[in-house]
This record gives C-alpha cells, sequence and structure tokens, in this order.
C-alpha cells in the first residue's frame, strides 16, 4: 500500500514539473512576443547589415587546371638491351630515373612550393597592350602600392620584367615572401582529383578574375617546364656531350678526305719507283676510315641516347583549363538580407532571453 502512494506522489510531482515547465515556456513566449517591436527592429537592422555586406562584398572567382602525367620511367624490350649493352662499353646513354624525387605527390608539394611561387608571380603577362609582371598586376588590383607611399623603403620598389632574381633587394624578397604566404594559404588548392588516378586539379581562388586564370595556368607551366627539365637533365647532357663529338669527327673525317684529294692533286702521276711519294695520300686515307668507323658508332650511339631522351621526356597532358567568364561564387542581395534579418532577430532574442534569466536569478 505504501509503495502505491509513493508512486502516485512520483507521478503527480513529474505531472507538476511538466505542468511547471510548460507555463515558463509559454511566459517566455509570452514575454518575447511583448517584444515583438524590438525584435522586428533588430531583425531590419540586420538585414540592412546583411544586404550593405552582399552589396560591398566583391565576388570570389574560381579557376581551375586539371592534367594528368604520363610518366614512363622503365626501359623495355630491345630498347633495354641496347642501353645495356652500351653500359657494358662504358657508354652512358641515359635511361635512369633522374628526377625522381618530383615524382607522385612530390608534384603536388612543387606546385605549392615557394620557388614555384616566385617564378609564377615573376613572370610577365600582357594587359591592355602593355607588359608587366603578374606579382606587379597583384599588387595594383589590390591597390597594396598606396600603403607602402608612407615608407620610404617600399614606395619606390617595382618587380620589372625579366628582372634578375638574384640582385632583388630584402624589401623585394620580404614582399614576394609575404604574397606566397597569402596565396598558398588562401587561395591555392592543390589536389589529385583521385587518390588512384594521376590527374591532378590546381584551383585558384581570387577577386581578380584574370589573375586567378593567369595564375593558375602559368603556375601549371612554370612547374611542368621545371619539371621536365630536371627530368630529362641528364640525358639531355648525354646528347649534347655526344652531338659535340659527333661534329668534331666528321669534321676531322672531312679534312681527311680533303687531305686525301690535296695529295693527289699534287702528284696526279706518282712513279712507282718512288713509293714514298705515296705515303701523304696512304697516312690520309688511313684517317678517313678510322673517322669513318668512329662517327659510324657516334652517330649510332647519338641516336640511341636521343630516343632515351624522347623516352624519359614526361608528357605532361593539359585536360581542362580555366575559360573566362570564371566560376564566380557570391553573396545575393536577397541572401544577405534574409540572412542577417535572421541573425539580428536571433542574436536580440538571445540577448533578452538571457537579461531576463540573469533578472529571475538574481531577484
Amino acid at each position: 500500500m505504501g509503495q502505491a502512494s509513493d508512486e502516485k506522489i512520483n507521478a503527480d510531482n513529474e505531472q507538476l514539473s511538466l505542468k511547471d515547465l510548460i507555463l515558463k515556456i509559454g511566459k517566455w513566449w509570452q514575454y518575447l512576443l511583448s517584444k515583438w517591436v524590438t525584435i522586428l527592429i533588430a531583425g531590419i537592422i540586420g538585414g540592412a547589415i546583411g544586404l550593405t555586406y552582399a552589396y560591398l562584398k566583391k565576388p570570389i572567382y574560381k579557376a581551375e587546371l586539371s592534367f594528368a602525367l604520363d610518366d614512363d620511367k622503365s626501359s623495355s624490350g630491345g630498347f633495354g638491351s641496347a642501353l645495356g649493352l652500351a653500359s657494358q662499353f662504358g657508354i652512358d646513354l641515359g635511361g635512369g630515373n633522374g628526377g625522381g624525387a618530383f615524382s607522385g605527390d612530390n608534384l603536388l608539394a612543387l606546385m605549392k612550393s615557394r620557388s614555384m611561387t616566385e617564378k609564377a608571380l615573376l613572370s610577365t603577362i600582357t594587359l591592355n597592350g602593355k607588359q608587366e609582371t603578374l606579382v606587379e598586376y597583384y599588387i595594383s588590383f589590390n591597390k597594396i602600392r598606396k600603403t607602402w607611399q608612407p615608407s620610404q623603403k617600399l614606395k619606390n620598389i617595382v618587380f620589372l620584367p625579366n628582372a634578375d632574381r638574384s640582385k632583388f633587394s630584402l624589401q623585394q624578397d620580404s614582399i614576394l615572401g609575404a604574397f606566397y604566404h597569402a596565396i598558398s594559404k588562401s587561395h591555392l588548392t592543390v589536389d589529385k582529383a583521385d587518390k588512384k588516378l594521376t590527374i591532378i586539379s590546381v584551383k585558384v581562388s581570387s577577386e581578380n578574375e584574370l589573375f586567378a586564370k593567369y595564375f593558375t595556368e602559368i603556375l601549371v607551366k612554370t612547374v611542368s617546364n621545371f619539371y621536365v627539365e630536371t627530368k630529362t637533365k641528364k640525358s639531355v647532357q648525354n646528347v649534347n656531350i655526344l652531338q659535340r663529338q659527333t661534329d668534331s669527327v666528321r669534321r676531322e673525317l672531312n679534312a681527311a678526305i680533303n687531305g686525301v684529294a690535296s695529295s693527289s692533286d699534287l702528284n696526279p702521276n706518282p712513279n712507282p719507283a718512288l713509293q714514298i711519294l705515296r705515303a701523304p695520300a696512304m697516312r690520309r686515307q688511313v684517317d678517313v676510315q678510322a673517322n669513318q668507323a668512329i662517327l659510324t658508332q657516334l652517330v649510332a650511339n647519338l641516336e640511341i641516347s636521343k630516343v632515351s631522351l624522347r623516352k624519359e621526356t614526361p608528357l605532361i597532358q593539359i585536360i581542362d583549363r580555366p575559360i573566362l567568364p570564371l566560376e564566380k561564387e557570391a553573396l545575393g542581395k536577397v541572401q544577405g538580407l534574409i540572412i542577417g534579418g535572421f541573425l539580428g532577430s536571433l542574436l536580440l532574442i538571445i540577448f533578452i532571453s538571457a537579461r531576463k534569466f540573469f533578472k529571475i536569478l538574481l531577484s
């Protein structure tokens, strides 16, 4: 009997607590309704602020370029055998994996490196018939030069086309470093479209549409040239050495042939009894035969080396490039009005509810 009474009392307490909660919510709602004019004014002010922000906020343009990297690192079949045979005789025709440090995910880090970003910014572009560096255009549309006017060290700094990077001042280095950090942190994204694929996507966002487009294209071109040059550097050196040797031997062969002809012209009808008269022509003939043999071998090695260079040269194929007009991200005026009004009303409701709650606690 006692247990049944306790359960009834607990049920009554729960009903009273729920009833009190409903009553408090009702009172709170009535209190908010009494403040509807204030809340409406806050919503109007918030909407006005949101509308102003949407009007003043510049749209963000997004440029995206994707490319695939085809990097054939291996040699196979008869060509691989030819390279192996040549190496046995001490002839280095390339075929290595030079530039492998920039393969795979390392290429993504290379895209976001300071040196590549600076090279892209210092590249020359043509706007309205005038040549200027991309970094000068960046300074111009961001109106950065106005902030430099009070400083004697900064107001005369310019980045001219084709300037010698090694002769830049400390201030120029610092400015490029600041631009690099700003761009890499907030504007540049480099990633693979799919972890299993070799397609790399480069995205640049900016308030200036032309800068987003130019910087994306120039950055990819700069990195591509650097990557190909590094990848094929050793093979290019081998081709150049073999080409110089081939040209030198060919000149010697031509000189030897001319020497044989000259000796024959000097003694058109040599006396058979005087063999010494035939010695100069015979020596020249030996030079001709020796140079012919050497030239044949060098030409063969040169052609193999050229094939090796073509095989090692990676193919960077552009898939999609940024095309004007670019994708634009902007806050619409209606969106700004609605969001601003909602946030203004919500913040005021929270404020007056908190103030009412503290008054109850302190009373």
